[in-house]
């Protein structure tokens, strides 16, 4: 038995039981891991996978539970990696991480300087995506760090922190009617056309209780996952723009006036996530510290250690959050 061939036994569970697609996304050769299947199966003498003619259909009842069984395999081997690296190279390796485009485009920038200035051979890689799939990726391994605002509980292996509260701004031209009140108010929004995300990203769905719980049916015409896409479409004319107050640029937005919405929706706070039993690096701990400093080694341990949510709660309550 090879570790290779539990990998991909993995894989091609992990592609829809698609070995084609796997041996694309693994840089082989189809027959090389079809080969490699049959060899574990006869080993083990059972099957993994059942057949209809040359391709898998479908999982075996024992073929399930020697997956499972792999990915935890799979997963100490990886540990065993990351524990050799952090005592012969502490400096070198490798970090993943997965977030929204409003983490990546406004938050995160200066968070990676610093840390490249300190960890110069590390090698960093983001992935963007919806906060679902952001949250699955860290939930299945694919990466060390999920960010965002939105999903992150859904999943029961993720220890997730908190980072940062944050709230929504409205964005109109200068001429706008809204640009000329003196307290903006959710029926004077809800009277214009808006834009805003999609739901399921930075905070949608309390923008959305917010007009709800006021009885107010907001004409909602455009959506989109990018702030900048928003904007873009407010200077058209489409609508009011809602977006996070961090997406606002005083310089590059200044043909746009940004009016504070706060007071009219709750607070959003964004997270970061890893799964529950992943080796922390001391470069992990120290990139968490840079995005959320008040998320010292300490507190990230203790956190990793509990999975009571009562004592999480308890845990983060006595931390004072910066707002952006």
């Amino acid at each position: 038995m090879k570790l290779q061939q539990l990998h991909y036994i993995r894989e091609v569970a992990r592609h829809g039981l698609n070995v084609s697609a796997t041996a694309e996304s693994l840089y082989t050769s189809q027959s090389g891991i079809s080969k490699q299947i049959r060899m574990l199966e006869d080993e083990l003498g059972l099957k993994i996978f059942q057949r209809g003619g040359k391709h898998l259909t479908d999982i075996t009842q024992a073929g399930k539970v020697i997956i499972a069984l792999a990915g935890e395999i799979l997963d100490k081997a990886d540990k065993l990696k990351q524990v050799a690296l952090e005592y012969t190279d502490e400096n070198k390796g490798t970090l993943s991480i997965a977030t929204t485009h409003t983490q990546a485009r406004y938050v995160l920038p200066s968070v990676i300087r610093s840390f490249r200035r300190k960890y110069p051979d590390v090698v960093l890689h983001m992935h963007q995506g919806t906060p679902m799939q952001i949250s699955e990726l860290a939930a299945k391994g694919t990466v060390e760090f999920a960010i965002a605002t939105e999903a992150l509980e859904l999943f029961d292996n993720l220890v997730m922190m908190p980072c940062y509260h944050w709230n929504r701004s409205v964005i109109v031209p200068h001429d706008h009617p809204l640009a000329r009140l003196d307290e903006l108010t959710l029926e004077a929004v809800a009277a214009y056309p808006i834009v805003t995300y999609v739901f399921g990203f930075t905070g949608r769905s309390q923008l959305d209780r917010a007009f709800n719980d006021a009885g107010l049916r907001p004409q909602v015409v455009f959506t989109a996952t990018d702030a900048d896409v928003i904007k873009t479409y407010v200077r058209t004319g489409m609508g009011t723009g809602i977006i996070a107050s961090m997406a606002y640029d005083e310089e590059l937005d200044a043909d746009l006036k940004c009016i504070d919405a706060g007071h009219l929706f709750e607070q959003a706070t964004t997270r970061i996530g890893f799964r529950r039993g992943i080796f922390m690096r001391n470069y992990m701990y120290d990139f968490i510290e840079l995005f959320a400093p008040h998320l010292k080694r300490e507190v990230v341990q203790q956190a990793a250690r509990t999975d009571d949510r009562k004592e999480l709660e308890s845990l983060f309550g006595c931390l004072e959050l910066p707002v952006l």
